[in-house]
Formats: structure tokens, C-alpha cells, sequence
């Protein structure tokens, strides 16, 4: 299918691995300019190289922490108008709430809450103002099934779930649409971390734990980055203006959710 995005620009926070990584290689197949970034520079660079080689007619690399406000203004300093935003960011780490203090809390909701709402501020206008914008954010299956341990990640993403509904509704009257990706457990660092995590609270191996979680969920495997990219760039299609403020799972049917 042609998404009729190509030649469209796009800025995808966090893309150098993982998630964003793999919307980043979905849009760049799509023909759209990417900004990548990342925070790790060689990670970065080996991104950006196979995103050229997917068919991106133009990759800029920004390498920069964009829960920064000097972070944000590299991203937009790149790309002043971009057609397409993916929010992504990395989240909290597991641990009990009752280690969690006033500042790793403030840490984690400016991560996954505050960052992608000032990353939507900068952009929403000149996407009204053009007749097109795709704003992604890639939040978490914890949204609707919460993860113990990932309490603040969980409570953070809900928050920035529910701030941009609203947003979403006004502004698809202009062909800018507001969507959310929930991953549920994708083969990626932060998986292979949280597999550590539990299999030590378990006290059992990693691989084991690995096959007991894949056993939880109805596909029977973990997910992909690449199948993640697939629907990203499907709802920043030419085709997707009449979807907005959707939650949509992307989990294997882990969720146990009629609606």
C-alpha cells in the first residue's frame, strides 16, 4: 500500500533503537524525511545509515536527551515544520513504589508526560495551519492493564493519555490527527531488562522467565519492532485522518479488554 506520506517530514523522538527505531524504518520506507534521534551517538549513526539504505530521502541525526528543553529545540531546530511527530521517550525503571521519592517521580512524569505535551505545543499550529499533521505517541499496554513495578511509567503515560483527548478532538476538524500506540512486550532492551528484573525477583534464569511471559500471551511470542513500525506508519498515512484519540494495542491479545 502506497501511504502517501512521501516527501513528508518527520521527527521521531528516541529512534536510534527499539520502538522508535523501527517507526523511524517504517516511515523512511513510506519516502518520509526523518529526524532521528538518540542519545547514544554510535547507536544513532548506524540508524541513520539504515534508514537511508530503507529509502528516506533525507536523514538528519540529532543526538540529544529530549526530556531536555535544549534537546527539543535541536529536534525542531532540524526539522521547524514537521508534517509527522512520533513521541517516544524511555521510561522509568522497575522498582517497589515505595522507592520511588518526590524527584524520581517529577523525573518520570517530565519524561513521559511533560515532554511529548511540549513537543505537541511546538508543532500542533503549523500542522493546522498546512491541512496536515500525525501526531504518535508511543505510551504502554500499562495504560490499561498496569505492571507492577512500572507504577510511575504506568501513571505518567495514562496522565499524557488523558491530557490529549481532548486536544485530539479539536483539532481533527484540520486533518491533524492525535494517536496512541500501547506495545505490549516487544523484543527490545527495555524487555530484556524487565526479563532480568523478574527473573531475579523469581529467582530463576532469564530464559525461563522469558518463556513463562511468552507463555502469557495468547500469540504465544513477543512482538516485533518492525510489525510496532507497520501501524505507526499506517496512522501517519494520508489514510488515517479519520482516526484520532484511539488507544490502539499492539500485544499479542494480552489485554483481556472487550473494548
Amino acid at each position: 500500500m502506497d501511504l502517501g506520506i512521501a516527501g513528508r517530514k518527520a521527527i521521531v523522538c528516541a529512534s536510534s533503537r527499539g520502538l522508535g527505531r523501527g517507526c523511524a524504518m517504517a516511515l523512511a520506507e513510506a519516502g518520509c524525511e526523518i529526524v532521528v534521534n538518540g542519545r547514544d551517538s554510535e547507536a544513532l549513526e548506524a540508524t541513520a545509515e539504515a534508514l537511508r539504505a530503507a529509502g528516506s530521502p533525507k536523514v538528519t541525526a540529532v543526538a540529544a536527551d529530549v526530556s531536555t528543553r535544549d534537546g527539543q529545540a535541536a529536534l525542531l531546530e532540524a526539522c521547524p515544520e514537521p508534517d509527522i511527530l512520533v513521541n517516544n521517550n524511555a521510561g522509568p525503571p522497575l522498582r517497589d513504589f515505595r522507592e520511588l521519592d518526590r524527584d524520581k517521580m517529577l523525573a518520570g512524569i517530565v519524561q513521559n508526560l511533560v515532554t511529548p505535551v511540549e513537543l505537541v505545543q511546538a508543532v500542533i499550529d503549523g500542522m493546522i495551519a498546512r491541512r496536515f499533521g500525525r501526531i504518535v505517541n508511543i505510551t504502554s499496554s500499562g495504560v490499561l492493564m498496569p505492571i507492577p513495578g512500572l507504577d510511575l511509567s504506568s501513571g505518567a503515560r495514562a496522565g499524557l493519555t488523558a491530557f490529549l483527548m481532548g486536544v485530539a478532538r479539536q483539532v481533527v476538524k484540520h486533518n491533524v490527527t492525535i494517536n496512541n500506540i500501547l506495545p505490549g512486550r516487544i523484543e527490545t532492551d527495555r524487555l530484556r531488562a524487565n526479563l532480568k528484573w523478574g527473573a531475579e525477583q523469581a529467582g530463576i534464569g532469564v530464559e525461563e522467565q522469558a518463556e513463562k511471559q511468552a507463555a502469557l500471551i495468547p500469540a504465544g511470542r513477543f512482538g516485533t519492532p518492525e510489525e510496532f513500525g507497520k501501524v505507526c506508519a499506517f496512522l501517519c498515512s494520508a489514510h488515517a485522518g479519520y482516526i484520532t484519540g484511539r488507544n490502539i494495542a499492539i500485544d499479542g491479545g494480552l489485554i483481556p479488554t472487550a473494548f
